[in-house]
């Protein structure tokens, strides 16, 4: 580190959009990435929102818009740093039954935390594209929520320790789960919404809303005392991206217009299912710094 950089504690993993910044392909003669070792990078949100732990870093967009709706001295930076399309991560297993959206209703569905981003993405498409009436699923967890204090929903109970989500829809304990990723290659496992691929597209092309999953975001401290070190980060994570080489869709699009639309449809979904108990508005999740990058 040279005299004139400025360390900053950040939690970020490598993905392809940050492997040129993790790397040091991407530097600064202004400041200097300390980053934390926490690996997968959610291990560290609780200690983000609850401790403010870190200067700078990723974290899931419910979690921020939780975190933030609870007073979190935390600000967002219109640099996602990843995002897709929700349609295709909630599954059943076709030897036991044939459900449809509406058929969730009545139904044990399964979701790692009920505050995770992907459910609360696909649980606002059944709600409001399908007509799911989210009440009536009894959703099945594991991890609590990493901000303090949240109190889920009457109709969210707790799996066993140990159990597995793909297990459990294999063996018939729930009728349905969020696996978004982690979608096992089984032909017995079908996607609750038919040809997600073609719903997602139509989807986007009404609302043009890109389902956001991790963000960056800054302390607020950061952003008031040192803004010449935050537009540094903001141009080196733009830089970053740039140097992946992405093709086709943008899923991570830069500049608060850019995500107006998608930050105004998650919070709606996080208003309707309990996750914040007041409405935020976009402008409020950014300051005057970071509303200003583009």
């Amino acid at each position: 580190m040279t005299e004139t950089q400025t360390p900053i504690y950040t939690l970020l993993a490598e993905y392809g959009v940050t492997r040129a910044l993790r790397s040091g392909e991407v530097n600064s003669a202004l400041l200097r990435l300390d980053y934390a070792d926490y690996d997968p990078s959610n291990l560290g949100f609780k200690a983000f929102v609850r401790d403010a732990a870190f200067e700078a870093g990723e974290l899931a967009i419910v979690t921020f818009l939780m975190a933030k709706a609870r007073g979190a001295p935390l600000v967002l930076m219109p640099a996602p740093i990843s995002g897709r399309f929700q349609h295709h991560c909630i599954a059943y297993n076709a030897e036991n039954q044939v459900l449809s959206p509406k058929d969730l209703e009545g139904k044990k569905v399964g979701v790692r935390a009920y505050t995770q981003t992907t459910g609360a993405w696909v649980r606002g498409i059944l709600q409001n594209e399908y007509g799911v009436d989210l009440s009536k699923i009894t959703w099945v967890c594991f991890e609590d929520a990493h901000v303090e204090n949240y109190s889920e929903p009457s109709n969210v109970t707790r799996g066993e320790e140990g159990q597995k989500l793909t297990n459990m829809l294999l063996d018939g304990s729930l009728d349905a789960a969020m696996l978004g990723s982690n979608m096992p290659d089984d032909p017995r496992l079908k996607t609750v919404i038919a040809d997600p691929q073609e719903a997602a597209k139509t989807w986007f092309e009404r609302t043009g809303v890109i389902p956001l999953n991790h963000v960056f975001v800054v302390r607020e401290d950061l952003s008031k005392q040192r803004p010449d070190l935050v537009r540094e980060l903001y141009r080196m994570l733009k830089e970053s991206k740039a140097k992946a080489g992405l093709k086709g869709l943008d899923t991570r699009p830069y500049g608060v217009d850019a995500n107006r639309k998608t930050l105004e449809t998650i919070i709606l979904y996080c208003r309707q299912q309990g996750l914040i108990d007041r409405d935020l508005t976009v402008d409020e999740l950014f300051d005057d710094v970071t509303r200003a990058l583009e």
